[in-house]
């Protein structure tokens, strides 16, 4: 771990081609010149990229929620997907279709590639918006802010649990933008881990306790471990398919356990 401690420099470059990666969110072109495109390191970052990239619909979520809070929940769902481009939800939809229809490992890899959406993408999408919205709907009656901050909280998480997804597995094709991406670091792993945990317990602890902010936060890592034991069966390795199946599921498991418990 040592080694791998960022100065601060490093570190917003780091973030910076992070939220690069995850999102449609402007960056400076500064960041990845003579970068040879490779996220090997930058994933470290992506807990933090995550806290960025939820910062605006967890405001929405916030300033709406004093109104209908379902609507209030749908929006700011919406405007994270748009910040996005749903870049987790187009991997969801894939993954759902290749393993939900796939014969073999070979025929699910294919139907993955495949733009279209089937059945069993459609079912996976309608499931993580209205869980997600349910739960944090639920969370907004019982406090707005505790809404938002747990919005914040799956972000960071979820986006450790990918990392961790990405490194235990290797890469099921020689080719695509996972591959091309490359292999986390080990140390990398870690320190999105420790942030990815450290962050939801600084959130949340402050109005849950440190019983009830565990609980959810090891559900979703439970999630993240059971599917990648899954996929390692199904597929043989990750694509960026299942990278972003992996942020889904653990956020949709880490807000409806939340709301459960709340």
């Amino acid at each position: 771990m040592e080694e791998q401690l960022p100065n601060a420099s490093e570190f917003v470059a780091d973030l910076a081609r992070s939220v690069g990666f995850l999102s449609r969110l402007p960056v400076p072109d500064r960041f990845f010149q003579g970068h040879d495109g490779s996220v090997s390191r930058a994933v470290r970052a992506f807990p933090v990229a995550g806290l960025l990239i939820a910062a605006l619909p967890a405001l929405a979520l916030l300033l709406l929620a004093s109104g209908d809070a379902l609507l209030s929940a749908l929006i700011a769902l919406a405007l994270l997907a748009l910040l996005t481009g749903a870049l987790h939800e187009d991997g969801l939809a894939d993954t759902a279709d290749g393993l939900g229809g796939g014969r073999d490992a070979e025929h699910a890899l294919s139907i993955m590639k495949d733009s279209r959406t089937g059945s069993y993408g459609v079912v996976a999408l309608v499931l993580s918006f209205g869980l997600r919205a349910a739960a944090l709907a639920a969370l907004a009656r019982h406090e707005p802010a505790l809404a938002a901050l747990s919005l914040l909280a799956a972000a960071a998480a979820s986006r450790a649990v990918m990392v961790a997804h990405w490194h235990a597995l290797p890469s099921a094709r020689k080719s695509g933008v996972a591959a091309g991406a490359g292999l986390p670091d080990e140390a990398a792993r870690n320190l999105a881990l420790f942030i990815g945990a450290a962050v939801p317990l600084l959130l949340l602890v402050p109005l849950l306790g440190l019983p009830r902010t565990l609980l959810p936060l090891i559900a979703a890592a439970a999630a993240g471990f059971g599917f990648t034991r899954f996929v390692r069966g199904r597929l043989g390795g990750h694509t960026g398919d299942t990278i972003g199946a992996t942020q889904q599921i653990s956020e949709i498991v880490m807000l409806c356990a939340l709301a459960l418990i709340a």
